[in-house]
């Protein structure tokens, strides 16, 4: 450990800079330091590449990186070689030497010196922990622009390569600028009746993306610093951004993501025909780069990337293995059982499984006969002493070794019965084909309105929702929903809002709003905003009007207001934005209940201008998209 006497600097400027200090009232005098010289300000990012703070180069130079080691700084030239003496810090001009380095500094700056005391600063200084933080600080400061070299850069970078896609329309151009600049305006309390711009960019990501415009060179920069604070941007933002973020992506550090995003970090994957190619990423390739290469191979031949995949199967990592299983879902097949069998006896639980679900939704599979048999053997009909025919469920006792293989788990959740637990797993993979066979040739309806004894029925239905939502099987799906209208919103079938939603996926998209619209019709917005979530965007005509009716009903109700916010929040990006004209009637302030909540009404009204005010600039976005130039009451 380095330790120094300070002693009174000599005349002139100050080699490092000084917090000021607190007056001393102990009584005795002191000497006020001289001001400190300026600091050199850090060199300028030109984009080429400069060492950072923290680096060799940097510890070469300074000695310490700022953590307290040896205490000299020298000079270097451009190549990082020494061409000067070092120059001791220790003298009587350098304030004390602290032995925490800078990310110490920092936490203990972010926690608090009461909650984190920097350890070794008050002794060394003699002061109290936050005049010796700030001391220490400053001082690691000095160290670490010392040790930066200036940027240098090693060779001029190649050439952007050409994005071939259209360009944008100028007001399309300008619009995008706006959405990227305000994208951080946002924060907490009223919003207000302007619109949400920073909610309206991916909507317009996704707009250009259809129409295959090209982003504009002078907006990468904040495009790729968008989808860089949002990951759920960075998808569209990336498709948009095209070849030239790849580009960018290695000359700023800030952008790396862009790499890791793409596959094989931006390189071009090899063609169909080159197989040896292929081959060899596949063997010598990143992780990243294995999983693109296969992806994009199984999309063109699922039969060749099966076989790649299972050249290297017995020698690939469990976590892996599982990342490449998933894979099989693009193009699943039952030439994929023979593979996906052998994977039911891998070392790993979570590969069983993934492989159990992949032979589940083949209906013909080996693993789907042995399945249904087994789900067969649970769930009969009961026709003895009742007038109407009942389903009897006889849950499994044990979980077998072979149930185990086939992908069922034994250890059921904290709070659920393993009986039922296992019952949901075989019912869940078994195919939904086998039950009317089984239970006297009825129809998926039929089936779901049978009683069910010794309240098994939740957990039946349950699996079955499961079931129709991995196989897509739409006629299920209807029969579990039930009627919208119908008590506890959406039939026997449908035990939870997820279970809905999950069915609301199998069916097509208009059906999916008739259906949605005539939950809301019957049951209010206060259970609809999951099911509103998968249904397709714009919303049609029919679910937008009752989306909006029921906003209007909750309104004059003097309903609380804030508790529909998630749901106005979702009209504004869903709605058609043809439904704007259809809503100036309801700007106009309602006379407010007795018994509203404080504010109530101004809420609502201020909502619903907003709602129009988002609808009506979407559809200038639309026409700006579409090469229309706006008018002067658009803008």
């Amino acid at each position: 450990m380095n330790t120094r006497t300070p002693t009174t600097p000599p005349p002139g400027p100050a080699p490092t800079a000084h917090t000021t200090e607190p007056a001393d009232t102990s009584g005795a005098s002191s000497t006020p330091a001289p001001a400190p010289a300026p600091a050199a300000p850090a060199p300028h990012d030109t984009g080429a590449t400069a060492t950072a703070p923290g680096s060799n180069a940097m510890r070469d130079a300074s000695g310490s990186n700022g953590s307290g080691g040896s205490n000299t700084l020298a000079a270097v030239d451009e190549d990082g070689g020494r061409v000067s003496a070092p120059t001791p810090i220790g003298s009587a001009a350098a304030p004390p030497s602290p032995s925490v380095d800078w990310e110490g500094l920092v936490t203990v700056a972010l926690l608090g010196t009461e909650r984190r005391p920097p350890q070794g600063l008050g002794a060394v200084s003699g002061r109290e922990a936050p005049v010796a933080l700030l001391d220490a600080a400053a001082l690691a400061t000095v160290r670490r622009r010392a040790g930066l070299r200036p940027a240098r850069a090693a060779r001029r970078p190649a050439q952007a390569p050409p994005d071939s896609r259209s360009p944008l329309p100028p007001a399309a151009a300008r619009r995008l600028a706006q959405l990227l600049a305000d994208r951080g305006a946002g924060g907490g309390g009223r919003r207000g009746t302007a619109p949400d711009l920073v909610e309206l960019l991916p909507q317009w990501l996704a707009s250009a993306n259809a129409r295959g415009y090209a982003a504009p060179v002078q907006s990468l920069p904040a495009l790729l610093d968008a989808a860089r604070g949002r990951t759920d941007l960075r998808p569209a933002a990336l498709a948009f951004a095209g070849p030239r973020a790849i580009w960018l992506a290695r000359l700023h550090q800030d952008w790396r993501f862009a790499l890791r995003a793409a596959p094989t970090g931006g390189a071009a994957l090899p063609g169909q025909a080159d197989e040896e190619r292929v081959r060899r990423l596949w063997q010598e390739g990143l992780f990243t780069e294995r999983v693109a290469v296969l992806a994009a191979l199984r999309s063109r031949d699922p039969a060749a990337a099966r076989e790649l995949l299972a050249s290297t199967w017995s020698t690939e990592r469990a976590e892996d293995r599982l990342m490449f299983l998933d894979s099989l879902r693009t193009g699943l097949g039952p030439a994929d059982e023979p593979f996906l069998e052998e994977a039911l006896a891998d070392r790993s639980r979570n590969v069983r499984s993934t492989a159990a679900e992949l032979l589940s939704a083949l209906p013909h599979s080996a693993l789907a006969g042995r399945m249904a048999a087994r789900a067969g053997s649970c769930v009969a009909l009961d026709h003895t002493a009742r007038r109407v025919p009942t389903l009897a469920v006889e849950a499994p006792h044990e979980c077998d070794a072979a149930m185990e293989r086939d992908g069922v788990v034994a250890k059921a959740p904290a709070g659920r019965g393993e009986r039922s637990w296992w019952l949901g797993q075989l019912v869940e993979a078994a195919p939904l084909s086998t039950w009317p066979d089984r239970l006297g040739g009825r129809t998926p309806e039929d089936i779901v309105a049978l009683p069910v004894a010794d309240d098994w029925q939740g957990e039946l239905h349950a699996a079955w929702c499961r079931a129709a939502a991995r196989q897509g099987d739409a006629t299920w799906a209807r029969a579990l929903l039930g009627q919208p209208s119908a008590p506890e919103a959406g039939g026997p079938g449908a035990v939870s809002l997820a279970e809905r939603a999950k069915l609301l996926t199998t069916l097509d998209g208009a059906e999916r709003a008739d259906w949605v619209a005539g939950f809301i019709a019957a049951h209010g917005l206060s259970e609809a905003f999951q099911l509103l979530g998968v249904c397709a965007v714009p919303w049609a005509p029919p679910l937008g009007r009752a989306v909006v009716d029921a906003l209007n009903i909750a309104r004059d109700a003097g309903s609380y207001p804030w508790s529909f916010s998630g749901v106005m929040g979702l009209s504004e990006r869903c709605l058609d934005p043809s439904e704007a004209s259809r809503l100036d009637g309801l700007l106009t302030a309602p006379d407010e209940p007795e018994d509203a909540s404080p504010g109530a009404v101004g809420y609502w009204t201020e909502a619903f201008q907003r709602l129009v005010t988002t609808l009506r600039l979407r559809a200038t976005m639309e026409n700006e998209l579409a090469g229309k130039e706006p008018t002067t009451a658009e803008n």
